[in-house]
């Protein structure tokens, strides 16, 4: 195949399919140099018909935007419902857990039905006061300066309260998973402070909706080899999956 109206064709197929392509699998599969591939991306996406991203390209936008934390609540909700579920099965009894900020944590405190002891960290303050009805959990909430699209703290004083800190698993939100990039977030202050919470846990679990994946902040927050676990829903791509696990990404799917 190499005449470009019928690789474009395959590229534009390929991205309707999958929601993202990748420039050297484009390249291996048409049989033409990356730099080739690179060259008709752009002028598809010069033509408005997909976003190019690093080392590919994908049907959306994948910039993520710094929307208020009541905007959010209201995009996909049953989908943050069912991955709260199946991560709020993970917290045991004597547990203490970090909870980070977004709303897919918001309803992971509202899933929580602990009727046992436990201890909780939090940046959040719409979680904390979720878990204040359960006066078998210990809250603590991280200090700091708060951001008011998240409801949320950041700052040195949250993170240097971090630095005294061990606990068993964190429960971490994002904006944007790219397999080569990694995780992001919109905001530096709280990327730094999400760096802070994987270091003070043994055990990092991701909580991500499927729009999530192709996307990427402007801060990064690690890369996909410091998490050990991502809870998502049926809506991600079989391809976006295939990649993580190639990657040795533990990927739920509920």
């Amino acid at each position: 195949m190499s005449k470009n109206t019928d690789r474009h064709k395959f590229i534009l197929q390929k991205v309707e399919t999958d929601g993202f392509v990748n420039v050297q699998d484009l390249s291996n599969q048409l049989s033409v140099s990356e730099v080739t591939i690179r060259k008709d991306l752009k002028l598809l996406e010069d033509k408005n018909l997909l976003f190019r991203t690093h080392g590919g390209a994908s049907q959306t936008n994948p910039y993520a935007n710094d929307r208020p934390v009541a905007e959010k609540e209201k995009l996909n909700g049953p989908e943050k419902r069912k991955i709260a579920a199946e991560a709020a099965v993970r917290i045991e009894a004597n547990d203490s857990v970090i909870i980070a900020s977004g709303t897919t944590m918001l309803a992971l405190a509202r899933a929580m039905q602990p009727n046992r002891h436990l201890t909780v960290v939090t940046a959040a303050l719409p979680v904390a006061l979720e878990l204040l009805q359960h006066p078998q959990v210990d809250i603590v909430q991280l200090g700091g300066q708060m951001r008011s699209t998240s409801s949320s703290v950041t700052g040195n004083y949250a993170e240097l309260m971090l630095d005294d800190m061990l606990c068993g698993v964190l429960f971490l939100g994002v904006d944007g998973i790219d397999p080569e990039i990694g995780l992001t977030t919109t905001n530096l202050s709280e990327a730094r402070l999400n760096q802070k919470m994987i270091n003070a846990a043994q055990t990092t679990i991701v909580l991500a909706d499927s729009t999530k994946f192709g996307k990427r902040g402007l801060a990064k927050i690690c890369a996909l080899d410091q998490i050990n676990e991502i809870i998502t829903d049926s809506g991600i791509s079989p391809a976006m999956l295939n990649m993580l696990e190639e990657k040795g990404v533990k990927v739920t799917v509920v």
